[in-house]
């Protein structure tokens, strides 16, 4: 299952096992078959059976998951330490080469390698009076590329992590009465391709600070700070189409 499917299943998702496996089944595709998503700051009613807190749905190793939970890694975890600290994915490499670990944090990166969790990507993700919760891919395979896949694997958290709010709290009515402007929406369907704001100034023949402007305005309508989650709540609530249906032609 590629991205842009994933999108279009998971909006049409309602249990969680089911979306949680399509997340896997996505994931997979980049690389990245192990999938952990877990709440820092709060304790969410729905989760996966078997899965104590933080974890809400998990498919890491079993042994890993009894050797983690026994010890009360996520105590002394870094990658749960650092989620709130930090706006942006980030790798797991990264935290080993750049970050001061102390013992504990670092006995725990260096087992979770052992246990075959070679290579990972965490994504923050916040949400409503101050909820985190952090959404992390973990590679089996020696030679993954974590940097090329962040783009990806960070929409993907997005979309999982508003589609199990969607399915979580179904009482909540969904706001779709949001208007974009025919500029926002082409700015988005390319930022949604993973193009900056100067690509898209070039495809759209307008500056990059224009584009920027409609980004922003559209962030606003969507009540988001966030240029990934105001793409995916605009697929989401079909204010654009996919990515990757693109028409060839646009507007001038």
């Amino acid at each position: 299952m590629d991205l842009f499917s994933f999108i279009d299943c998971a909006n049409r998702s309602k249990s969680l096992p089911a979306l949680f496996e399509l997340l896997v089944d996505c994931s997979c595709q980049q690389g990245f078959s192990q999938v952990a998503y877990g709440a820092l700051n709060y304790n969410e009613p729905v989760r996966l059976p078997g899965h104590p807190m933080p974890a809400i749905a998990i498919n890491f190793p079993w042994h890993w998951r009894k050797h983690y939970f026994d010890r009360k890694y996520h105590e002394c975890d870094p990658v749960v330490r650092r989620t709130p600290m930090l706006s942006k994915p980030f790798m797991w490499d990264h935290l080993l080469k750049r970050e001061q670990l102390n013992p504990n944090e670092r006995l725990v990166m260096e087992e979770s390698r052992e246990a075959g969790l070679k290579h990972g990507v965490s994504v923050p993700l916040f949400g409503p009076l101050g909820r985190i919760s952090v959404l992390s891919f973990a590679s089996t395979f020696n030679d993954a590329e974590p940097a090329q896949n962040v783009h990806r694997l960070n929409v993907l958290a997005w979309q999982f992590h508003i589609a199990f709010a969607a399915i979580a709290q179904p009482a909540q009515p969904v706001k779709q009465s949001v208007g974009l402007s025919d500029r926002e929406r082409d700015c988005l369907r390319w930022t949604a391709e993973g193009k900056t704001a100067w690509d898209i100034g070039l495809i759209l023949n307008i500056s990059e600070n224009t584009v920027n402007f409609h980004v922003k305005k559209a962030m606003r309508k969507l009540g988001t700070t966030s240029r990934t989650v105001a793409v995916v709540k605009a697929i989401r609530f079909n204010l654009i189409d996919l990515p990757g249906r693109l028409d060839s032609t646009t507007r001038t």
